[in-house]
């Protein structure tokens, strides 16, 4: 184990990180997770959540003023409420990212960044540059750790989300090490989470609530307020409170180690990128069904199956897949009853279709109506849960009539897209989101070059319908 503690080395490479020591192909996925993220804010406006946050905010900020854009919207708030607005109405929309099937950066993390952007008026690289921070540092903070989280009762996703907010804040606002330090020791005193609520009937306040606690975690920080040197792997820290122990103990996990290495957490800072692993949740669905849409439909393509000729299909999955959220507490099993938002329907989407529409999201109960028969092709689809297979990779294996078996497996690289693949998947939005298909177009051009921008004033403006 390095002399250095976890944050300090945190700490260390964010306050030095350079907009000039970023590779190519992390720039372009910190543009992509922008325009996801702007997409998901663009089709979640209308939803109830949104209007939830939005009246909490105006309730809590009567009669004040704020410099600080609700997107969509386009009225102003303080820092906190609209970056609380923001969080909710990304999340809303369904539009996420994924990173180890729980964690959702973008909910938190571009919400933050483009509120400190807003605020400093920050040049687009160094918008980007604190964007890509906060993806690396939350993420690595994540990564081993996800399932035994979940297992101990808390939402991983939103637990780490903090520390990927505050780090983009720190970074856009320019903090020092120290302060940068600080910011992620406080971090840990506000990090919460817990599984509870969702399970029980209610909803909990995730990326959004953990998205306030990081501006509060970085105006400690930069009052001085110290908040310690081990507190990730000290004798109570951060890993011992939600791991259960302070030796990387692992009780559940996705690759079936069970140790985790805390000098992983920080070895390669710089070279070796964890943000890349960060999957486009194209369709607004969990994570998981993504592969059952896209390896389905291209198993249907490559073997020119039509629907009337399939008598069964396998799903072979991560077991974890089928535990959700959580191994010790899962709310939904989505390896037995088929029915809408279970793999099965996906698959059956699928078949039908050959894809899934970009607009439609069924939680919302919003986007075009089910293919005719989806229900009894839903019904042939069986998921099988391994203890030996990777995350997010189903092998799918498609039972004809003629007693043949086809089948495809993901890689995973399906769902990891370059911006312009990003761009041209997510299309359709323009046709159904408030400011129109040309401005949708110009949105996507200004994430494309967001790097040569003055500032993010522009980026903002565009995601607002015109008042002409």
């Amino acid at each position: 184990m390095p002399a250095d503690s976890i944050n300090r080395r945190l700490s260390r490479w964010v306050a030095g990180l350079n907009y000039t020591d970023i590779p190519p192909e992390v720039l372009d996925r910190a543009r992509g997770v922008t325009l996801q993220a702007l997409s998901s804010c663009l089709l979640g406006h209308e939803f109830p959540e949104t209007k939830q946050a939005i009246r909490l905010v105006e309730e809590d900020e009567q009669g004040s003023t704020g410099m600080i854009t609700a997107l969509v919207d386009g009225r102003r708030f303080s820092r906190a409420g609209a970056a609380f607005i923001n969080a909710e109405m990304t999340f809303s929309g369904g539009k996420w990212d994924t990173f180890r099937m729980v964690g959702h950066p973008g909910c938190a993390i571009l919400p933050a960044a483009l509120m400190a952007a807003e605020a400093t008026r920050c040049s687009g690289r160094e918008f980007l540059t604190g964007v890509v921070a906060g993806y690396e540092v939350m993420e690595r903070l994540a990564a081993d750790f996800v399932p035994t989280v979940l297992a101990r009762g808390f939402h991983a996703g939103s637990l780490f989300s903090i520390f990927g907010a505050a780090t983009a804040i720190a970074k856009i606002m320019g903090l020092k090490e120290d302060q940068v330090h600080g910011t992620l020791a406080q971090c840990v005193n506000l990090a919460a989470a817990n599984l509870e609520g969702g399970r029980s009937g209610g909803r909990s306040v995730r990326e959004g609530a953990a998205v306030r606690n990081a501006l509060l975690a970085v105006g400690l920080a930069r009052q001085g307020i110290p908040g310690g040197e081990t507190v990730f792997e000290g004798e109570a820290g951060f890993y011992f409170a939600y791991a259960g122990n302070k030796e990387g103990r692992l009780t559940h996990s996705f690759t079936g180690a069970l140790t985790a290495d805390f000098a992983a957490i920080t070895e390669g800072l710089g070279t070796r990128w964890i943000f890349l692993e960060t999957i486009y949740r194209i369709y607004s669905t969990a994570g998981y069904n993504i592969g059952h849409v896209d390896v389905t439909a291209a198993l249907c393509k490559r073997e020119n199956i039509r629907p009337e000729q399939v008598e069964r299909v396998e799903c072979v999955v991560n077991w974890l897949e089928t535990q959700y959220p959580s191994p010790a507490f899962p709310s939904l099993r989505t390896d037995l009853k088929p029915g809408p938002e279970q793999p099965h329907y996906y698959a059956a989407y699928a078949i039908l279709t050959g894809s899934f529409p970009m607009t439609k999201n069924v939680q919302q109960k919003v986007g075009e109506p089910d293919p005719p028969g989806i229900d009894e092709m839903m019904q042939r689809v069986r998921v099988i849960p391994s203890h030996t297979h990777p995350l997010f990779a189903p092998r799918v294996t498609i039972y004809t009539r003629d007693g043949v078996a086809h089948t495809l497996e993901s890689n995973r690289r399906e769902f990891i897209f370059t911006f312009d693949e990003l761009a041209q998947r997510l299309s359709p939005i323009g046709d159904a989101v408030p400011i129109g298909k040309q401005q949708y177009a110009e949105l996507v051009s200004e994430c494309r070059q967001i790097d040569q921008a003055k500032g993010i004033s522009k980026l903002i403006a565009l995601t607002c319908p015109s008042r002409s």
